[in-house]
């Protein structure tokens, strides 16, 4: 009941036409990362700035210019993937399609890091933002992240068309509510009153109290800056790994979607870097370096967005000053939707390619790859906890992963052009058009190649270095799972169907009895249905007087079957039984060993420990051994009819379209 009220009702396999999207509602899902994104990019760019105080802040409009065009760099080259591999692989098929299976598992694994931090960034992000209008919630900050990372896997686990829905409004109030402001700040600006920030009185004090950033020190701090400045680039490829959730024509309404994403991102990310400068906002990590400002030590600096805010709509008294703080906390939490979406869509094609369990490829009631949305959950929560929700700390484990993606990816684009060309049977036009692509998807590699090494070199001993490990921990284990089902499938192919289809010489039944009931007759009764070659009885004998009693039962009862008495000195009940077991293989090894193990099924928890336990241990024992079948024989015991009265339908019964089982049917 309660599965069904937080996900809703099953849907059949054949719906899932039925649940593709429309550009206006996979925007906010494929896109509400990099669109959210401009709420803490500029915010990124200016905290490293201020290590010097104000002196350096000159550089953040050309530091913001420079991620501008890496945003339209990207965009350009993702629309050519989209394209060429409409199949949803995105950056991890062109990858291994062209550069190999070890260079599209580097992207794999590196999504899969990023995807995981883009959820934790986005809704520590998130909370922040609230904690900026109601300060009194600072105390909150964990438990609020782990709550919203748990609403958005119910969100998710109800289907992506579902998802779509509930964040499409939070999404577009957003872009409404940033253009509003920055319009608005223009306008002011057009006017000669331009905003002016609250904390524009605070003078920073520089880290190094000597302002000596100079010469390669300099440099290193813009590329710094510009590293941070390039989170608002997160998320971009989410689309081209979901294409196939688009509806038709796919690859053109999603080339489309992007371009609409990337021109709304670089609208409000420009936006809001020239109201900050003009604005003069000051942020520092540490509070106390903002000479003048009160209890610097506990109460948190607002926000970027919530300056300006407050700045242009006229502080807290102003109604749009918490809209924007409201939809920017929103859309913020929100944004992790995209790896929602992502991460489970890109460990289906890794289950696929069985690089990872099977059970990433399987979608749920809903048609969601629920075991995906509910993995990206959990691992967040944890990441949430032990980071304290902290945006800053977090922030730099952040785009290491998706810039590996966007070299790699069009290395890839260039390699694929390359064979297109090579191709002699190609018309003209394709060529010319390969021909422009190939410098589009060249030029991209090398900007983001240069900004992977930037990011490497500026972030790795800030903590990036955590990542990378997380993402060589996945690669191993990637690898060692799909090694392992290779030699599993090749352990399984049939060679020689013949031999491998003969039957055994004999099969010998043996029945184990430690008391004469119920259960062991129907154990009986049904090695006899199976007419096994040779059937006998095996009881243990740790007390004297229990076997001696069974005997005289066997006797009484007149059982056509014999009863074997396995002495045991040592108390031991497992040891004799494998050893016999073991003994009949080696004296006639072209035989099979069918042992019939009667087993009790009752209804309660607690009734389980209390029964079955010597069965499961000699059953796991018995299974390790070649040519001997375990045959369990169930008995239901009152308690078991009892456990399956509420439930009215058999697992997959929904998903069959089957009927509720009535009331007079569960008391047969």
């Amino acid at each position: 009941m309660l599965k069904r009220l937080v996900i809703g009702r099953a849907m059949r396999s054949e719906e899932l036409g039925e649940t593709l999207l429309p550009k206006r509602v996979a925007l906010p899902i494929f896109a509400s990362d990099p669109l959210s994104s401009v709420a803490y990019a500029t915010q990124e760019i200016l905290l490293v700035l201020t290590i010097g105080g104000t002196a350096f802040l000159y550089l953040t409009p050309w530091i913001g210019l420079a991620v501008v065009v890496l945003m339209a760099v990207v965009v350009t080259s993702y629309r050519q993937v989209v394209y060429a591999y409409p199949s949803g692989g995105g950056s991890f098929e062109v990858v291994t399609t062209n550069l190999g299976p070890n260079a599209g598992l580097v992207v794999a694994a590196s999504l899969l890091v990023d995807y995981v931090m883009t959820v934790a960034v986005s809704v520590a992000s998130g909370v922040d933002n609230i904690i900026s209008a109601f300060n009194g919630l600072a105390g909150y900050r964990v438990l609020m992240a782990v709550l919203f990372v748990a609403l958005l896997a119910a969100i998710n686990l109800r289907g992506v068309r579902e998802s779509g829905k509930a964040f499409a409004a939070p999404t577009y109030l957003f872009i409404a509510g940033i253009v509003l402001m920055v319009v608005t700040g223009f306008v002011k600006m057009a006017f000669g009153h331009g905003p002016v920030a609250e904390s524009a009185k605070y003078p920073i004090t520089p880290e190094d109290h000597q302002n000596t950033l100079a010469g390669f020190a300099l440099v290193m701090l813009a590329l710094r800056a510009f590293a941070s400045g390039c989170t608002a680039l997160t998320g971009v490829e989410a689309i081209s790994n979901g294409v196939p959730a688009f509806r038709k024509p796919k690859s053109r309404n999603a080339a489309q979607t992007m371009v609409a994403m990337g021109t709304t991102a670089v609208v409000m990310f420009s936006g809001i870097t020239i109201l900050a400068m003009t604005s003069k906002i000051h942020l520092t990590n540490d509070g106390c370096q903002l000479v003048g400002f009160a209890n610097c030590s506990t109460a948190p600096q607002e926000t970027v967005i919530a300056q300006l805010a407050a700045a242009i709509f006229g502080g807290e008294h102003s109604v749009l000053f918490y809209y924007i703080q409201a939809v920017t906390a929103l859309v913020l939490v929100l944004a992790a939707n995209t790896a929602f979406n992502g991460f489970p869509l890109l460990a289906s094609i890794l289950a696929q390619h069985r690089y990872v369990p099977r059970q990433f490829h399987t979608r749920g009631d809903r048609l969601a790859f629920s075991n995906g949305i509910l993995a990206l959950a959990l691992v967040n929560i944890a990441l949430l906890v032990a980071y304290k929700a902290n945006v800053t700390n977090l922030i730099h484990l952040y785009i290491l992963g998706v810039f590996t993606s966007f070299t790699l990816s069009q290395i890839g684009m260039v390699r694929h052009w390359n064979e297109l060309l090579r191709n002699p049977g190609a018309e003209a036009k394709a060529r010319a058009a390969a021909r422009r692509s190939r410098v589009i998807n060249a030029f991209g590699a090398v900007t983001t190649g240069l900004v992977l090494v930037i990011v490497m070199i500026t972030k790795f001993t800030q903590g990036a270095w955590l990542a990378v490990v997380a993402a060589v921990f996945l690669f191993v284990n990637m690898k060692a799972i799909r090694r392992h089902y290779d030699d599993v499938a090749e352990e399984l192919e049939v060679t020689d169907p013949v031999e491998e289809l003969s039957r055994p010489a004999k099969v010998h039944g043996v029945v184990l009895v430690s008391k004469l009931h119920k259960a062991t007759l129907r154990a009986i009764g049904y090695a006899e249905a199976l007419r096994p070659d040779t059937l006998e009885a095996v009881t243990v004998s740790v007390e004297r007087g229990e076997a001696g009693e069974l005997e005289r039962d066997w006797r009484e009862y007149d059982l056509d079957i014999p009863l074997k008495v396995l002495d045991s000195p040592y108390r031991e009940i497992t040891r004799p039984v494998i050893a016999y077991v073991r003994g009949l293989r080696k004296s006639a090894p072209r035989d099979a060993v069918a042992v019939f193990i009667p087993e009790y099924v009752v209804g309660h928890w607690w009734e389980q420990p209390l029964h079955n336990q010597s069965a499961l241990w000699l059953k796991s024992r018995l299974l390790f051994m070649p040519g001997v079948m375990v045959i369990s024989v169930p008995w239901q015991l009152d308690s078991s009819r009892a456990a399956m009265r509420p439930s009215r339908r058999a697992p997959g019964a929904v998903r069959r379209g089957l009927p509720p089982v009535t009331p007079r049917q569960l008391r047969k």
